[in-house]
């Protein structure tokens, strides 16, 4: 596969930068939001929330919120509780997620289930859910709490589907991708969705925003797949091959499974049962997957769905708010050079 995200600016690596600098008073707003709705008379609930909230995310999800906004023109503020909740669906997922998964770091700091057990990681991911339907009520549209309350859902059964295909190295690609537009697809177009319904604009502005997020969310997980295995921990923020050890089938094995040799297929066929999970296992396993060409094709479908992320915001006039969404594209793909 040869698509490529046609970049901007070749002279320089692409960034948030542009985004940030575009939302950054919206940004403040939806900041004091969170802040705000993190609070309780329990310590241990905002102790536990803050660690993962203020512990160095991009906050990606509330960000394409606020410059989908920006996209349309809109000078109101009802997207700020918005973003906050989007915010907050995100973080809840994340506590549950490092509680299924056991994992240990996450943006290179201890997970909060590693700190504070399971119990209070699950429970505070709770409480989180249910202030993000809070700020959603508060805001009074029908139609955005549609929006987000199905985005929740689906996300739930894209983990639960994840759960049932762990270690399950026959997984297809088609629901591979079944699973990525679920659990990280879905928060990413319903981000960018829910700011048309604020600013009143029509469905064909809803959906070119829903395709626009959604296949950014595809190519960041894809982007995501590669690098754990062709980056190291301190640039992913967690422990370089946790995909691998915990037998998740992502694109790049299912790829190098596919092409394997019979010897190749039974080392994949161990692996990903558990038994093949030392630091000589994972390099051999790294190795295969470049022989095979699988991050490569894995990054270059990568780039496939980030063009149509791209493509989907063709319509909108110029403006900076659309550039700054196209280099946020760009920087997704990135991510792995």
């Amino acid at each position: 596969m040869s698509a490529t995200v046609h970049r901007m600016n070749p002279s320089r690596p692409p960034s948030l930068d542009a985004m940030l600098g575009l939302v950054a008073s919206d940004m403040n707003a939806v900041n004091q939001v969170i802040l705000a709705r993190m609070q309780s008379e329990i310590p241990l609930i905002p102790e536990l929330a803050g660690h993962l909230i203020a512990g160095g995310g991009k906050r990606m999800r509330p960000m394409l919120t606020l410059a989908s906004a920006r996209l349309l023109d809109y000078t109101g503020s009802r997207h700020h509780k918005l973003a906050a909740a989007v915010e907050f669906i995100h973080t809840a997922t994340l506590l549950h997620d490092d509680v299924v998964d056991g994992s240990g770091m996450r943006r290179g700091r201890r997970t909060a289930n590693i700190i504070w057990g399971n119990p209070a990681s699950v429970l505070v991911g709770d409480f989180l859910f249910s202030r993000s339907f809070e700020l959603m009520v508060e805001e009074g549209s029908l139609k955005v709490l549609r929006i987000l309350s199905n985005a929740s859902a689906v996300i739930a059964e894209g983990e639960v589907n994840q759960l049932t295909a762990q270690r399950r190295i026959d997984l297809g690609e088609d629901r591979y991708l079944e699973i990525i537009g679920a659990k990280t697809a879905a928060l990413f177009a319903a981000a960018c969705r829910i700011a048309a319904v604020v600013a009143e604009r029509d469905e064909t502005a809803e959906l070119a925003l829903d395709s626009y997020g959604r296949n950014l969310g595809i190519a960041f997980q894809l982007v995501d797949d590669a690098i754990d295995y062709a980056s190291d921990g301190a640039t992913m923020g967690k422990d370089a091959g946790d995909d691998f050890r915990d037998g998740k089938v992502t694109l790049p094995v299912i790829l190098a499974y596919a092409r394997g040799s019979e010897s190749e297929k039974a080392f994949w066929r161990e692996a990903i049962a558990g038994h093949r999970v030392s630091d000589e296992d994972l390099a051999h396993a790294t190795q295969l997957l470049r022989d095979s060409g699988a991050i490569a094709d894995t990054m270059a479908r990568a780039r496939l769905y980030g063009q149509r992320a791209i493509d989907a915001i063709g319509g909108f006039h110029a403006s900076a708010a659309k550039a700054a969404m196209v280099e946020a594209v760009e920087f997704a793909v990135a991510r792995a050079y």
